[in-house]
């Protein structure tokens, strides 16, 4: 009994000390003072959380008092926030009610934690119509009150901090979804510190070995950049002092997850990437409305010091990032010639930097606390109003249209009347002519720009003046689907195609009912799905849609096929009980029953055997023993294995998690798999028979094809050879580079 109570005091002044921290850290804000009732919050969750534990076997208190210092600290947000922070599972795992709260905390409490309780168990659930439901409920209640997610976002951080204690597949999803949406909404609130720590947890998840790879490469170069930092920042400094500039100068080490990216996009090794190290300035300034001029003021002299890089001078300070980003970004070249970039900041702008909209909130006074956010934030919000005011009923359409605006760099263009609108990088003028007004995007024929005729097609460049010109006799066209790149745009698009499909297949079912009256033939399920059979179509809408568009003319081959029919054909499709229908849904029972009996808890074990009769290796990524794969059971519930940094493998992960199941490799070596290598380099007399050498002679490997470009003293190639596993591919790669004239290998 006495062990019992030590460990319940114990945890008893776990949870006081944390308490404590968060109280103190609280009192560090510029925030009211209002610890009462952040003490009030704490009492009531300890209360209602009580004899509750967290798979990692601690108190389940812990969360939200790690949820609310992270609201507090790393986000920056006040006592209603860090109130909610504390309270946000308290309606959905206890007996509480959103009205208890709102007696005991008000009504602005209680309405961020019914926000929070709406989009609670992960924005995602089992089926598709529930993950967009759930989101769009989380985009409607940010639109209301921004503070809801961005408390989500640190509870799905600290979730991230402590997902060691989860089952292997629950973390592919978990992870899937926080690289999916999370950190692109971190990203687009100017939380750019959450955002960096959100993806590198999700990558050292699921890529642990490459995440411990880059992290022990990062730590053994520590010391060479440090020497780099301290001999460049060296003579900024004394211009710095000379100039009387109250400053700080940070090295800015880029994150494992941008180097492993940069490292897959470029097929190039980590020793290649060379923007590890930035520079940081952050100056006080003297006056506030002086911070801008004295940005370019440390430009112009640190551009004394340094030759600039022409084309890489990136003015954030005169215009702001749509995230409130601000700083002024120069890549200089070092003594020792290497290009480094240098980000000049005032405090304020680095503040906004690392916390985003939060650090630069204001509170209105008076019992109505509400959040006056900047213009961008607003103009986004409107944005997301918008997608939501045109639903699209599928849910992977949906993700991905709003994710389209989440993640997007931007570049500036300018109206004929000289106005400046912030626009994704990659934009078209048709994404542009949408952004102005619907009517404007659906009768653009084409675009004006910088006084030059182009097409509606035409990618937009920073600095672009366009004007958009239109035609009264021009309609929206499906093909424009592929020509938009912003998802204000593709929902505007899919909006006025929608409408037209319905009006077609309400004409279309029009004409089809007064053909049946016509010809005398009943109008039923039956006959109809008899037309959809003998014109190709599947679903009786599709048919609809082809009649009122006038694609599809009905005549009388059509009657004569309806009045030819047989009653026995009508008689089975009424009831088919014949034996080869009982074989087939007997195959599918069991089919679904070998699918449902897999324990998605336990990971898969990919043999000779099972990945020849019951897994399907995905062809979109082509895994083959060696890579990290999970499986994936598809609407045909079938199980299929893709690598985990397949492109549809963080679609399926972010979108339906719950069918992913981890899998690793049991292979003994006995079958071959196709894999690709990249090869580039100077093209020299006899290099194509020094590559087939080492492959075929030297190691024995099978070539099955063989692609190889040469352009002016360059060559490019491809080559698909025969392996048993990866360390056959990375043995092939490492004998290749030694072939002097090749200077990139990479596994593709």
């Amino acid at each position: 009994m006495e062990d019992v109570l030590t460990k319940e005091e114990m945890e008893a002044k776990m949870v006081d000390d944390a308490f404590r921290h968060l109280v103190d850290s609280y009192l560090a804000t510029k925030h009211r003072k209002k610890v009462d009732v952040i003490t009030k919050a704490f009492n009531f969750a300890r209360h209602a959380h009580k004899g509750v534990r967290r798979l990692s076997g601690e108190p389940y208190i812990m969360h939200p008092l790690a949820v609310a210092q992270i609201t507090c600290m790393e986000i920056g947000l006040g006592s209603t926030s860090i109130c909610a922070a504390l309270l946000h599972d308290v309606v959905e795992d206890t007996d509480y009610t959103v009205e208890d709260i709102e007696n005991m905390f008000g009504a602005k409490v209680a309405q961020i934690v019914d926000g929070l309780t709406k989009i609670s168990g992960g924005i995602f659930g089992d089926h598709a119509s529930a993950q967009a439901e759930n989101f769009k409920k989380l985009l409607l209640t940010m639109s209301e009150d921004i503070r809801v997610i961005l408390i989500k976002i640190a509870d799905r951080l600290h979730n991230m901090r402590t997902l060691g204690s989860q089952a292997v597949n629950k973390r592919y999803k978990i992870a899937g979804e926080t690289l999916y949406i999370y950190a692109p909404l971190a990203n687009r609130l100017g939380l750019n510190t959450i955002k960096t720590e959100l993806e590198d947890l999700s990558f050292k998840y699921e890529h642990p070995e490459e995440y411990a790879m880059i992290q022990k490469k990062l730590e053994a170069t520590e010391n060479e950049r440090n020497t780099v930092f301290d001999e460049f920042t060296a003579p900024i400094r004394k211009q710095l002092d000379v100039m009387g500039i109250n400053y700080e100068i940070k090295a800015r080490i880029k994150s494992p997850y941008s180097i492993w990216c940069k490292m897959q996009n470029k097929h190039i090794p980590f020793e290649e990437i060379y923007d590890i190290l930035a520079v940081r300035i952050i100056f006080e300034p003297r006056e506030l409305e002086s911070e801008l001029n004295e940005c370019f003021n440390i430009y112009v002299s640190i551009c004394k010091i340094y030759t600039s890089h022409p084309d890489r001078l990136r003015d954030w300070v005169s215009h702001p990032k749509a995230n409130g980003y601000q700083a002024l970004h120069v890549t200089l070249m070092s003594n020792k010639g290497e290009w480094i970039e240098v980000q000049i900041r005032s405090q304020r702008m680095d503040e906004i930097a690392e916390k985003g909209f939060a650090a630069h909130w204001k509170y209105k006074e008076g019992d109505k606390t509400e959040l006056a956010s900047e213009n961008e934030l607003d103009k986004w919000l409107t944005t997301i109003k918008e997608i939501l005011d045109d639903p699209q009923p599928d849910a992977m359409d949906f993700l991905d249209t709003i994710k389209l605006n989440l993640f997007a760099s931007e570049i500036f263009v300018f109206t004929p009347k000289g106005e400046i609108r912030t626009m994704p990088a990659g934009s078209t003028a048709l994404d542009f002519a949408f952004s102005i007004h619907t009517f404007v995007g659906s009768h653009c024929i084409g675009a004006k720009v910088n006084h030059k005729l182009v097409p509606m097609s035409h990618k937009l460049n920073s600095g672009d003046q366009v004007e958009i010109l239109t035609s009264k006799s021009q309609h929206v066209q499906k093909s424009w689907l592929n020509i938009v790149t912003t998802a204000k745009a593709t929902t505007k698009i899919l909006a006025v195609l929608r409408r037209e499909e319905r009006e077609a297949r309400k004409k279309g079912e029009e004409i089809l009912d007064d053909f049946f009256k016509k010809e005398d033939i009943v109008k039923n399920t039956i006959n109809i799905e008899h037309i959809c059979k003998v014109h190709d179509f599947t679903k009786p809408d599709a048919l609809f849609v082809a009649i009122g568009e006038g694609k599809l003319k009905l005549g009388d081959d059509d009657v004569n096929s309806l009045k030819g029919k047989e009653s026995s054909v009508i008689w089975k499709k009424i009831f088919p009980f014949g034996k080869k229908q009982k074989e087939d849904d007997e195959k599918k029972k069991n089919k679904v029953k070998s699918a449902d009996s897999i324990d998605r808890k336990k990971i898969l074990s990919l043999t000779e055997d099972s990945i020849q009769d019951k897994y399907v290796l995905a062809t979109c990524c082509k895994p083959i023993p060696g890579d990290s794969v999970m499986g994936f059971i598809d609407d045909d519930n079938r199980i299929s294995i893709h690598k985990l940094r397949c492109p549809n493998a963080e679609r399926l992960k972010a979108n339906y998690g719950n069918r992913v199941l981890a899998a690793k490799w049991d292979m003994n070596r006995l079958l071959l798999f196709p894999a690709n290598i990249y090869l580039k380099g100077l093209d020299k007399m006899g290099l194509l028979n020094q590559i087939t050498q080492v492959i075929s002679q030297l190691l024995n490997v099978n070539i099955r094809r063989l692609e190889i470009e040469s352009n002016e003293g360059l060559f490019e190639g491809k080559i698909q050879i025969f392996v048993h596993d990866t360390s056959d591919i990375q043995n092939v790669m490492d004998n290749l580079k030694k072939i002097p004239n090749i200077k990139v290998v990479a596994r593709v």
